[in-house]
């Protein structure tokens, strides 16, 4: 199983729980698991995540590889789909909802996660009865993609984060 990272777990561990310079353990390991093809993400989230001016952002640019294309005929024919759904959904939503989601990330970590049967990892939560934005858990389910959150997945993955010696 793959899973992919959405932008709000890089910037939230960045921010909150795994600061790069107080728990570099955490990015380490993202790093091993894109080695063995546990964890990626997708190039528009890489694209997010550099127009800021920090540690992260060096970051991402220092890590190409974990950010995936999403150009190729699986992703692009899932991307439709989503298109479709959003569209259909518009008529329940806040003016500009659809044109918000589509103009981001999102729908493509989706696609990209329905093409190669992956889980998307996002601290988004699932929420029926929003209106105001498009949420990556509420698409998932429409599609029958799994998600998570980083937590879900550390504990999945096996993560241990030891001081030497520990």
């Amino acid at each position: 199983m793959r899973y992919l990272l959405d932008a709000n777990t890089f910037v939230e561990a960045k921010n909150r729980y795994y600061n790069m310079t107080v728990c570099p353990a955490y990015w380490e390991w993202i790093l091993q698991k894109y080695g063995s093809n546990d964890v990626a993400s997708i190039s528009m989230i890489a694209d997010e995540l550099k127009r800021g001016d920090d540690e992260l952002a060096s970051w991402v640019r220092s890590h190409p590889g974990l950010f995936e294309a999403v150009d190729d005929e699986s992703t692009q024919a899932c991307f439709v789909n989503i298109v479709e759904f959003v569209a259909s959904e518009a008529h329940r939503m806040k003016v500009g909802a659809v044109e918000d989601f589509l103009s981001g990330a999102d729908p493509w970590l989706i696609a990209q996660a329905m093409a190669t049967s992956a889980t998307v990892v996002t601290h988004e939560r699932h929420h029926a009865d929003v209106v105001k934005k498009f949420l990556i858990p509420n698409v998932c389910d429409a599609f029958g993609v799994a998600w998570m959150n980083t937590f879900d997945l550390l504990y999945k993955l096996e993560a241990r984060f030891v001081l030497p010696g520990g």
